[in-house]
């Protein structure tokens, strides 16, 4: 569904796109109006590039994850010659979904009536259909989308016309060069739904404002007041923040840290920084460990949200490294069982008929109005060329 902007409300985003210290939130119609939500399918995640984690999700030939984006059902999947590809999940013969969770094979099979897929998505078999008049195998190969690899992280495009991915991510690679990203491992990738729209979850892991208040008792003390804000060329924004110790463990475990990734130096082993590469990715990359997030609507009350924790592979091979690992992932489990009533009850407040558009703080929050600059940016062209 295409939706055209009222006046009111694209006065509204036009207010987003002010400079930090003079910037409005997203107005709250955008976090729970039905509309809305239906429009964000077609012009967020149907005409962007999205992030869908971490690469190493299908490390071998064969191996593949089934997403559901934006109504899409897609299979990722690594092909014979270690390639990734994103296919429609979705047979050619009667539309029968093609696999289910996530595995390794070494091609599809339609459960319904047998039609298999080479990894590629090319039509390989398609039982009696030679009886069917003029049928062309080649003409029957899975719906293909556009899928890369950038520093270890998986993308995928639903829209042929949109730019190409090294454009939409302009200088992402400098400014993330000082970490070792694409050869860490992910040890943990764990989904969740979230009773909360998937811009607040997104919007909560990228700033330091609510961190006293939030999690006073777990990560809070660990944090130091962050840098201003890193001026990208991308669509994405970060921010670094030193630390005191790792931002990766709970603030009673620090003595479990491990040791700093090789080749981390200078500033950047001094702390964290965060980022959100629009709409729907965002991650922090530490000086031991990198945890990511995704974020997925599922209406515009619920989100599906999946978090994979990371560590070099060099750290994985210590001893100890198993038994640390795991506090690293209860550090993400806590601050996660803190955000989580934050944001239902946040998403409650958003869903009254008298909710207002807020104002940003410009240190603890450039992110979160960075990405609300180039959501109101995103809605508003959408809306124009209707």
């Amino acid at each position: 569904m295409q939706m055209k902007l009222s006046p009111s409300l694209l006065e509204g985003l036009e207010k987003c796109r002010a400079e930090v210290n003079q910037a409005f939130s997203i107005p709250p119609e955008c976090y729970v109006v039905p509309e809305m939500a239906e429009a964000e399918e077609q012009a967020v995640f149907r005409r962007s590039w999205l992030g869908v984690g971490r690469a190493d999700m299908v490390k071998a030939p064969g191996d593949f994850v089934t997403l559901d984006v934006a109504g899409q059902a897609v299979l990722l999947v690594r092909d014979k010659e270690g390639q990734l590809q994103a296919l429609a999940n979705s047979c050619r013969h009667r539309g029968a979904r093609l696999a289910e969770g996530a595995g390794n094979c070494r091609g599809f099979k339609c459960p319904f009536h047998a039609w298999a897929y080479h990894l590629d998505g090319r039509l390989a078999a398609a039982p009696k259909m030679e009886e069917a008049a003029g049928f062309c195998r080649e003409d029957f190969n899975l719906i293909r989308y556009r899928a890369e690899e950038r520093l270890g992280f998986a993308f995928v495009c639903l829209d042929k016309a949109a730019p190409e991915l090294d454009v939409v991510l302009g200088d992402f690679a400098r400014v993330h060069a000082p970490w070792p990203m694409e050869t860490l491992v992910s040890t943990r990738r764990r989904e969740v739904t979230v009773d909360c729209n998937w811009k607040a979850f997104l919007e909560v892991f990228n700033e330091y404002y609510h961190l006293p208040f939030v999690h006073r008792d777990s990560i809070d003390n660990v944090y130091s007041l962050p840098d201003a804000a890193t001026v990208t060329t991308g669509a994405y924004a970060s921010q670094f923040g030193k630390t005191v110790g790792t931002g990766g463990l709970l603030q009673t475990q620090q003595d479990r840290a491990l040791p700093p990734m090789p080749g981390l130096v200078g500033h950047a082993a001094q702390g964290v920084r965060y980022t959100w590469v629009f709409p729907n990715m965002t991650f922090a990359a530490g000086t031991d460990a990198l945890w990511v997030y995704e974020a997925y609507p599922l209406g515009p009350d619920q989100c599906h949200v999946v978090q994979t924790a990371c560590f070099p592979p060099e750290t994985l091979e210590l001893s100890e490294a198993a038994s640390r690992v795991g506090a690293y992932h209860d550090r993400l489990d806590a601050a996660l069982a803190e955000d989580i009533p934050a944001l239902v009850n946040q998403h409650r407040g958003l869903s009254c008929p008298d909710a207002r558009q807020g104002r940003f703080q410009p240190l603890l929050e450039p992110n979160v109005a960075a990405f609300a600059a180039w959501y109101a940016g995103t809605m508003a062209r959408a809306s124009n060329q209707l």
